[in-house]
């Protein structure tokens, strides 16, 4: 097996496509919003609200004779292909992407995103990693209920008399009967289905660890599954694959359901289930980006959350003009705007310059700054605002707003995942000099 490697934000000649061709087949010219439906995770998950991330956004889109990769960064595989999508940012191994994925999702640094030997492994472990967000995510609607029909062998009748099992059980007669009664139960196939994969999970090197961060959703599903039997994991995940949830109440279990089943097939190198199934994982540039760099500045900046629609900001009196900055100063004496870009300094243009000025106008803010991956040794550039008139000819810089391109230098051609990581500690440090 020979993984394709791309990288975001790129054209890329369709012939070069040839060894994943069954995959391309299934994501080209599709949305997110159609690949979701399909069944690849996308991060952020799609919400109505969201900004920099688009339901029309594409993976790869065609162009003539070429594709465009989109704003996007993850692996997608079916069969034995494998498309790995890199960062733009990074030349040679790709760092960068796990470095963010470390900072923002907290995924341990056994990411291995370069060998190509361990690429299925690679694509596992992401899976793996993200389940404890979707287990939190779902648990925020309690444990999962639903009728379930179980089976009972007593002399307390409550149900269906099972005539076969109670023939076989129960011959010569001692007193009980085998019937059969639905309930109304915590302890039903999905919720089995979650248990088994959280004790999956436990047997991993650093499954205690990474289940450490959702220890209270471990626990509610571990006390609503009594029944729980290593034995019947075959049969738990044909139960499920049977029974995809569909109630709209209940849509964070679904996602948490299919994740579980690719978990627990990773066993027999069947990831993916459905003839030709293409699965994987997206992750949104824009948005790492913009999450990691929260990480950084946190402590000077509000992060108003698009994805989440919290915190949300508005143009004009009665609440007209939705508006989510990236990043609004603490100090309110001296308001600064912040906006995240996930594009080379020459990219930062046309409306990126509109969209900051209309934020600094409504925030009274003096200043702004944009926060861009600096991939050589550029320069911060300093953009003074105009005014004047070329009709009058008195056209000047104002002394007093400013808009300034900041990069964070992402090291190169580090030799190893560790010696990158003290590298950006380092720019990390140069970066935040300007708040000090």
């Amino acid at each position: 097996m020979n993984p394709l490697t791309i990288k975001d934000n790129k054209l890329i000649l369709k012939t070069d496509f040839y060894d994943v061709q069954d995959i391309t087949a299934v994501i080209a010219d599709k949305t997110f919003e159609q690949l979701e439906k399909d069944g690849i995770f996308v991060f952020p998950e799609i919400i109505k609200d969201a900004d920099d991330i688009s339901r029309d956004q594409m993976v790869l889109q065609s162009y003539n004779d070429m594709y465009a990769t989109g704003n996007v960064m993850g692996f997608l595989g079916t069969g034995n292909q494998r498309l790995i999508i890199k960062s733009r940012f990074s030349d040679g191994e790709d760092y960068l992407f796990q470095y963010l994925l470390n900072k923002v999702m907290d995924f341990p640094n056994m990411v291995d995103l370069e060998t190509d030997a361990k690429q299925d492994n690679s694509l596992f472990n992401l899976l793996v990693f993200l389940f404890p967000h979707y287990l939190k995510k779902a648990a925020r609607k309690g444990a999962f209920k639903t009728y379930i029909r179980k089976q009972y062998n007593d002399s307390n009748v409550r149900g269906t008399i099972d005539v076969a099992r109670h023939i076989r059980r129960n011959t010569p007669f001692i007193g009980n009967i085998a019937y059969s009664q639905r309930e109304y139960s915590y302890d039903n196939y999905l919720m089995e289905l979650v248990r088994h994969t959280i004790e999956y999970i436990k047997a991993k090197p650093y499954g205690e660890r990474l289940l450490n961060s959702a220890k209270d959703e471990v626990k509610l599903v571990v006390d609503s599954t009594p029944d729980y039997s290593p034995g019947d994991r075959r049969k738990i995940i044909e139960d499920n694959k049977k029974n995809t949830i569909r109630h709209a109440y209940y849509h964070e279990y679904r996602d948490l359901q299919r994740l579980c089943i690719l978990i627990l097939q990773n066993e027999k190198q069947q990831m993916g289930y459905g003839k030709r199934k293409v699965y994987g994982i997206l992750f949104d540039g824009a948005w790492l980006w913009e999450e990691y760099i929260n990480t950084l500045v946190e402590d000077y900046f509000y992060h108003p959350m698009n994805k989440a629609g919290k915190d949300k900001q508005w143009l004009f009196k009665g609440n007209i003009g939705l508006i989510y900055p990236d990043f609004i100063g603490k100090d309110a004496n001296n308001r600064i705007i912040a906006d995240a870009k996930y594009k080379p300094i020459s990219n930062i243009s046309g409306h990126d310059y509109l969209q900051v000025l209309a934020y600094m106008f409504r925030f009274d803010a003096k200043k702004a700054f944009y926060f861009y991956p600096e991939a050589t040794d550029e320069s911060d550039k300093e953009l003074w605002l105009n005014k004047g008139s070329t009709y009058e000819e008195d056209v000047v810089p104002k002394d007093d707003i400013c808009l300034i391109k900041h990069g964070l230098r992402i090291p190169q051609n580090s030799c190893s995942y560790e010696e990158f990581k003290e590298e950006i500690h380092n720019t990390e440090i140069e970066f935040m000099e300007v708040f000090v």
